[in-house]
């Protein structure tokens, strides 16, 4: 039986668009990513049929899977399997503080992600080990169902390489804008993925 997890990022926050690292502060949603919330609930509505909306606790992740949950006349389940890495003193700073406070690290961080941990915080292998587990928990318990999943650009840029049995050495080869979409595939034995960073029903819907 084919399970298919419709992995999604959650919407867009102010410190998106300042650039800031996130990790597990609770930034709320902003007026558009309130709006790309609703339009990802829309089109996931349209396209498949869920059973279940899981969400990692931080509340722009609730928030959307909230939207994507209400839809279809679901409820989201927090998992913290799903929650975002723990980037420690990084939490809140800007690219021009990361590059006056921690040159060395932010290259490790640029070139090899899988070599970096972070003062205060973890690195990719913590990471992988959480949403491996939560994975494999969600596929045991909605076997051949479709279910909705809503993290966070880091947490489903390592799924994705769990899924196609990539090292975290190739992290940063997958996209992950705000409200992506992504569809993968678990037939018992193996993941599949069959669609990436899809992000054209926010830009069907301004148009």
């Amino acid at each position: 039986m084919k399970t298919t997890l419709i992995l999604i990022r959650h919407g867009q926050t102010t410190w998106n668009r300042e650039e800031r690292v996130r990790g597990q502060a609770d930034v709320p949603l902003d007026e558009t990513g309130l709006w790309q919330a609703g339009v990802t609930a829309r089109t996931v509505a349209a396209r498949w049929p869920l059973t279940a909306v899981y969400a990692s606790p931080l509340d722009r992740a609730v928030k959307t899977a909230a939207a994507v949950a209400a839809a279809q006349g679901l409820t989201v389940q927090p998992l913290a399997g799903l929650l975002d890495m723990d980037f420690g003193d990084w939490t809140g700073l800007t690219n021009p503080d990361l590059e006056a406070r921690y040159p060395a690290l932010l290259r490790a961080w640029i070139e090899a992600p899988h070599t970096a941990r972070f003062p205060g915080g973890e690195g990719l292998d913590e990471v992988r080990q959480r949403v491996t587990g939560a994975l494999a928990e969600i596929v045991t318990r909605h076997a051949g169902e479709t279910v909705a999943l809503v993290a966070h650009t880091l947490v489903n840029r390592v799924i994705l390489c769990a899924a196609m049995d990539l090292g975290n050495d190739h992290f940063w080869r997958w996209g992950q804008n705000t409200c992506a979409v992504n569809v993968i595939e678990w037939d018992g034995q193996r993941y599949s993925v069959a669609l990436v960073n899809d992000t054209s029903h926010l830009w069907r819907e301004e148009g």
